[in-house]
């Protein structure tokens, strides 16, 4: 059995029920199939039966196998591929989701500050976002060009230009891979620290079990393609009170139940 640090919900729900309050999810991904056809390939059936929610104000993070479907699901739900059978609600264009990739995508030739208001629509442009800086830890660094920054720095920069949109859900790809631990850890406090201020939900995909059961209040294990959901894992000791010796205790508890998705 699972280490009493996590309990879980199976896929059909058969594990255990999760005691979690009946709150009205912001997002509700069903992606009952989604099939790549390529002229003279054969058809590769990425994912199917996958079933999720976001919920307000929580840390949700996606974990599976590389290649198991992650990067397609987030396309999915962020409306840049319609082809698939499901639903998604809200409509992705209505659901106020901002993103944040592993790339920083910032323009070298623009400053900071003006990396992240262009974000913003253009009657919105001029809004004051001093605190936004200040709580990021950009405020010295408004002026400066990304050439300048670190990555980790980079990556500050590509948060703040998400949550300068106030996100209902901010959706992160790996957004720690490569960073070195105190950059990365930095990183991580910055985002569960935008999550208690700024009230948005985050939706993180990432390959770092480790970093997940640090920040997030609920796991989603992946199987390998086609990708489907195997477990739902509530994290519910509070962040502050996780020590390593949880973590690695929760880990191992995962890592002899789903040995096929994290790795003991």
């Amino acid at each position: 059995m699972l280490m009493s640090a996590a309990g879980v919900k199976s896929a059909a729900g058969a594990d255990a029920i999760l005691d979690r309050p009946a709150v009205a999810p912001l997002l509700r991904v069903a992606i009952a199939r989604k099939v790549y056809r390529r002229a003279g390939t054969e058809p590769v059936e990425a994912v199917r039966d996958l079933a999720f929610e976001v919920g307000p104000g929580e840390i949700t993070c996606l974990i599976g196998p590389s290649g198991a479907g992650k990067t397609t699901t987030l396309r999915i739900l962020l409306g840049l591929d319609a082809e698939y059978e499901g639903t998604v609600l809200p409509d992705p264009a209505e659901a106020g989701i901002a993103m944040v990739f592993q790339d920083p995508r910032l323009l070298p030739w623009r400053s900071v500050e003006q990396n992240v208001r262009l974000a913003l629509p253009r009657p919105h442009r001029d809004k004051n976002l001093d605190a936004l800086f200040e709580a990021l830890g950009l405020a010295p660094w408004r002026s400066r060009y990304p050439g300048a920054l670190s990555l980790g720095m980079q990556r500050r920069v590509s948060l703040a230009r998400a949550l300068a949109q106030e996100p209902r859900i901010l959706v992160l790809d790996e957004p720690f891979v490569s960073l070195d631990d105190a950059a990365a850890a930095g990183l991580r406090g910055l985002v569960v620290a935008a999550v208690a201020r700024f009230g948005t939900s985050v939706l993180m995909v990432t390959h770092n079990v480790d970093e997940a059961i640090e920040i997030a209040d609920r796991l989603l294990l992946l199987s390998g393609r086609p990708a489907t959901l195997v477990a739902e894992v509530p994290l519910d000791t509070p962040r502050a009170e996780r020590s390593r010796s949880w973590a690695e205790a929760t880990r191992r508890g995962l890592a002899g139940r789903f040995p096929n998705v994290i790795a003991d």
